[in-house]
């Protein structure tokens, strides 16, 4: 994975990072608020070879007790959180607790290569912190120094309070600055884990960038999600000044750069998608509307005949079409409706047939075509979703263009992968893909600067913002 790869995935995901984040941020924040606030104090001992001699030594009795010492001294960690020492800090100080509960708070260390003895006690109350540490060291010094030989014999080892506790002036936790800087450095790395995550469980395209990993084919059209694409007239019809219009006249552009059927002037191009409700239907209806915009004579065939769409899409009467023709009950010239412009010629699918596939196999349908084409600058056939019938391969072998539609959050990554192997399997490939539900750039455009694009609604928007103002 490149570096660039690896951002795009990140900004796609934003907001599973922003909320994972915020998520991982405030649980830190919120554990530290419910922390009990607790002080720590520290008393420091030294222990010293309690000799017997007075002081007349020698060097290699010195060394001696200095060994002993140090081997000596590695097990008082241990020692001090026994009930031999605690016990009597314990009555001393007259704590309502179990020794068990004490060793809890006691923390003992030797430092390494050292003659020091180190009891930090950590309590609610820094007061009683400081009293529990200078206990437990007068404590563990009598028991080192009194109780943990044989009776009747001198201990060899004396420790000494080198550093008495005092009670700490600021809490020692929760730590506020370590537990916000955790939770900041914890949620970008839990943020990009997920988001990494997500983006490889996912099972539907959410970029364009991602069809580019199945399909071996260029993003020709990207269009928004876009409530005018719902009605029942093409963009470049109801509102042609309007973005998402210029991007179809995009799409149109892009066209006329595929090369056109062998022998012919005229481009064949095939709509298709992986699965349902990707909408190819309403990709069809309007790149044909866009090609008519621009003088070409175009001819939209519905050759979906399993759910025939277009004819509902701009509002037409769709009980006669391609399947009458095809079953040798009507002419061509009987279904062909014109729409908008008299270039731009429409063949609903008419009724469902039940051997559509053997229809769309006739030589009817071959001979349909041929003449089409000889008329005709664009033929622009819709056909079914590839995971239902592979119809589509069938006009692509008559040189036609395969044009796929993929929508955002919709179409699968599988259908993708197995409609691509399918497609090299036949030693045929994808012209060019129409990215559907595209995540707009230009609403921010539309909505501050009117130079460019003049809808009515937009139009009707500053009237209506003019009035209000008088």
């Amino acid at each position: 994975m490149t570096l660039s790869a690896l951002f795009g995935i990140l900004r796609k995901h934003i907001i599973t990072i922003i909320v994972t984040f915020a998520v991982v941020l405030g649980a830190a924040i919120g554990l530290t608020a419910m922390s009990p606030v607790k002080y720590s104090t520290t008393s420091q001992l030294f222990a010293t070879y309690n000799d017997s001699s007075d002081g007349t030594a020698n060097s290699s009795e010195q060394n001696s007790g200095s060994s002993y010492i140090m081997s000596q001294i590695k097990s008082y960690p241990a020692l001090t959180t026994t009930q031999s020492v605690l016990q009597p800090v314990i009555e001393e100080l007259g704590l309502h607790t179990t020794v068990g509960q004490l060793k809890g708070e006691i923390s003992v260390t030797n430092p390494t290569n050292t003659a020091f003895v180190n009891i930090t006690v950590t309590d609610g109350d820094p007061a009683q912190a400081a009293d529990i540490a200078n206990s437990v060291a007068k404590s563990l010094s009598s028991v080192v120094e009194n109780t943990l030989y044989a009776s009747g014999s001198r201990s060899s080892v004396k420790l000494s309070i080198v550093q008495p506790a005092t009670a700490p002036s600021s809490p020692s936790s929760p730590k506020w600055k370590l537990n916000i800087l955790i939770g900041i450095v914890g949620g970008l790395i839990l943020g990009v884990f997920a988001a990494l995550l997500k983006d490889v469980l996912s099972k539907r395209v959410q970029d364009d960038d991602e069809v580019g990993e199945y399909l071996d084919a260029p993003i020709i059209g990207r269009i928004p999600e876009e409530e005018l694409l719902k009605g029942t007239k093409p963009a470049v019809v109801s509102e042609p000044g309007s973005p998402v219009a210029e991007d179809f006249r995009r799409v149109r552009t892009n066209l006329t750069f595929m090369a056109p059927v062998d022998g012919t002037n005229c481009r064949l191009i095939v709509v298709t998608s992986t699965g349902a409700s990707e909408g190819k239907t309403t990709m069809s209806v309007n790149v044909a509307a866009a090609l008519a915009e621009n003088g070409a004579k175009v001819l939209l065939i519905d050759a979906d005949l399993r759910h025939p769409s277009v004819a509902k899409k701009l509002d037409l009467d769709g009980s006669a079409g391609l399947t009458h023709v095809l079953s040798g009950q009507a002419s061509v010239k009987d279904v062909v409706q014109r729409y908008w412009k008299p270039n731009l010629h429409v063949m609903p699918a008419g009724p469902k047939p039940p051997n559509a596939s053997t229809l769309l196999n006739s030589p009817i349908m071959e001979e349909l075509l041929n003449n089409a084409m000889e008329q005709y600058d664009y033929v622009l056939i819709d056909t079914a979703p590839m995971v239902v019938a592979n119809d589509a391969v069938i006009f692509v072998r008559r040189g036609g263009s395969l044009i796929m539609v993929c929508r955002r959050d919709h179409t699968l990554k599988r259908d993708l992968r197995d409609i691509s192997e399918e497609l090299t399997t036949l030693d045929l490939s994808t012209t060019g893909v129409i990215f559907n539900c595209a995540r707009d750039s230009k609403k921010s455009l539309e909505h501050t600067n009117y130079y460019y694009y003049y809808s009515s609604r937009s139009t009707d928007h500053r009237k209506k913002r003019r009035f209000s103002l008088k």
